[in-house]
């Protein structure tokens, strides 16, 4: 318990040096996905079995330090590959305004999704969508999120239906993320902005603002 409570004072702690301060009402939200997370995760594999303990820290922040990065004026987000809500329902938590569609091809977690976004009582229900992200219904959003999922060249080619034209895709990337952005590079223009995350120091936050698939010409 001790654990779990600095975990949270951490979290209001960063989430304030980002410029967001955590309503009370907006934090509930938190404990109840939390709480839904942490009965669901004995049954299916929603995270790593070594991070619940510290889950404040390691999912639910590491999750809204998106927030600042979302233009006011956005109103939809889909979130590729939701499996555990991170970070699309801790994003719906802090901008209750936008549309959410989560994206799982794994109807457990589906389920576990729509019953965390219930609980949560969030102004509006995110929409569920079961099914492969390359084949699911073709939505579009202003904001496209996606955590801990695929190598980002195959990650721009799925967001790549889903945007609308602006949008931003915002991509939780690991230390190999130079990697990644070298070899997505090499299939893509990209405009893109690496920020650094607050829960790890070799991961980053990459901000895309726009990309296109280059010409066979260019290669």
């Amino acid at each position: 318990m001790v654990g779990l409570d600095v975990d949270r004072r951490r979290f209001r702690e960063e989430m304030l040096r980002l410029g967001i301060l955590v309503s009370r009402e907006t934090e509930t939200r938190l404990e109840l996905l939390v709480q839904t997370l942490e009965r669901w995760q004995k049954a299916i594999n929603l995270i790593g079995r070594a991070t619940l303990r510290d889950v404040w820290v390691r999912h639910v922040l590491d999750s809204a330090q998106l927030a600042p990065l979302i233009p006011s004026e956005a109103r939809s987000l889909i979130d590729l590959g939701s499996g555990g809500g991170f970070p699309g329902l801790v994003l719906a938590a802090l901008r209750p305004d936008l549309d959410v569609s989560l994206i799982d091809s794994d109807a457990r977690k589906g389920a576990y999704l729509a019953e965390a976004g219930r609980r949560m009582g969030l102004p509006k229900a995110p929409k569920i969508m079961i099914g492969r992200i390359e084949t699911v219904e073709s939505a579009k959003a202003d904001i496209i999120t996606a955590r801990a999922l695929a190598p980002l060249d195959q990650l721009l080619g799925w967001a790549d239906r889903y945007r609308n034209d602006p949008a931003i895709c915002l991509f939780h990337k690991g230390k190999g993320w130079r990697d990644e952005l070298t070899a997505a590079h090499n299939n893509w223009d990209i405009e893109v902005t690496p920020l650094p995350s607050v829960t790890d120091r070799d991961a980053v936050l990459l901000r895309i603002a726009s990309y296109r698939a280059k010409d066979l010409r260019d290669r």
